[in-house]
């Protein structure tokens, strides 16, 4: 019997199909507690005689993995594996796996839900008729307007469908352009500079790394038209908060919604402060119907793994 375990707190908790599917195959599996993958020293020692790790956001470094020696698999229950010491899983022949794309379209769906909330000033008009005013409230249309799409994989795919329900002009960026977004008349490959400069909204979907940290810095935000707006559901890190910050308060584009931090949860932020800003709790990937298949897509790459085939999805 193999045994795994899950250090991700939404793995088979609004579907239990992936807990079953696991089942079905006679795996014991676990659900760690937050208490223990909080804590370095306990969550290695949970890691003990384990053949499989399920996990979410909690870091995966050497030392939670120094006394895995039986680990074949971990796999990622999401996407972006940055949390992950890739090095030191390979040095230890650890297979990383992912579900990318899974949760494609609660990401889109959210990504659009941000731009009306910071256009239209939703939230700041909610407040204000919740304290009994009644504010005559003026914002911005999406309908027509030029979107900016930076990175161009499965989430970014779906940001473009959908932009063709309000008509709008896409530009895209992506090191790996995919052609059949140009070919389809679904948007047009433009440089890292004319995406921002051309942009009413920009929406970020791409890999925390080297080269996307802090992509988005003062520079960049000031080569943006001063009433555009920018989204970032993708990683935190990706935008430079205090230039951000420095940008909204100047007036130097016009707003902004982030459902990712470099800190996380956010408890203490300047840009909470600013009437241009929305945040939400990282919960761009969290639906019903996103998290049964994000877990299905994890319990079936914990399988293939365990079972000596190669996973649909491996990282490394």
């Amino acid at each position: 019997m193999f045994k795994v375990v899950s250090s991700s707190p939404t793995f088979g908790l609004f579907s239990k199909d992936p807990v079953t599917l696991l089942e079905s195959k006679n795996y014991h599996l676990e659900i760690l507690p937050k208490e223990v993958t909080s804590n370095e020293e306990s969550f290695a020692e949970a890691l003990r005689d384990v053949d499989a790790l399920i996990v979410g956001v909690e870091k995966i470094t050497p030392a939670v993995l120094k006394h895995a020696e039986k680990l074949k698999v971990i796999a990622k229950h999401g996407a972006g594996v940055d949390n992950i010491d890739l090095g030191e899983a390979a040095k230890k022949g650890i297979i990383v796996t992912n579900a990318p794309g899974a949760n494609r379209h609660a990401v889109a769906d959210l990504v659009f839900g941000l731009f009306l909330s910071i256009a239209r000033q939703i939230p700041a008009a909610f407040q204000e008729v919740k304290e009994s005013g009644w504010p005559r409230i003026v914002g911005n249309e999406i309908y027509q307007k030029t979107l900016g799409v930076i990175g161009t994989g499965k989430i970014g795919k779906e940001v473009i469908r959908r932009a063709q329900g309000f008509n709008m002009n896409v530009l895209c960026y992506d090191l790996f352009p995919d052609e059949g977004i140009q070919e389809q008349g679904l948007g047009k490959y433009v440089s890292f500079e004319e995406l921002l400069e051309g942009s009413d909204f920009i929406t970020i979907h791409t890999d925390l790394n080297q080269e996307s940290q802090a992509m988005i810095g003062s520079m960049e935000l000031a080569l943006m038209k001063k009433s555009a707006y920018i989204v970032n559901t993708a990683r935190g890190g990706i935008i430079d908060e205090q230039a951000l910050y420095a940008a909204l308060e100047s007036g130097l584009i016009k707003g902004a919604a982030m459902d990712v931090f470099e800190k996380e949860p956010l408890s203490e932020s300047p840009l909470l402060k600013m009437e241009n800003f929305v945040a939400t709790p990282h919960m761009a990937g969290y639906t019903e119907e996103a998290l049964r298949e994000v877990g299905m897509l994890t319990a079936q790459n914990v399988i293939d793994v365990l079972e000596s085939r190669v996973p649909v999805y491996p990282v490394t």
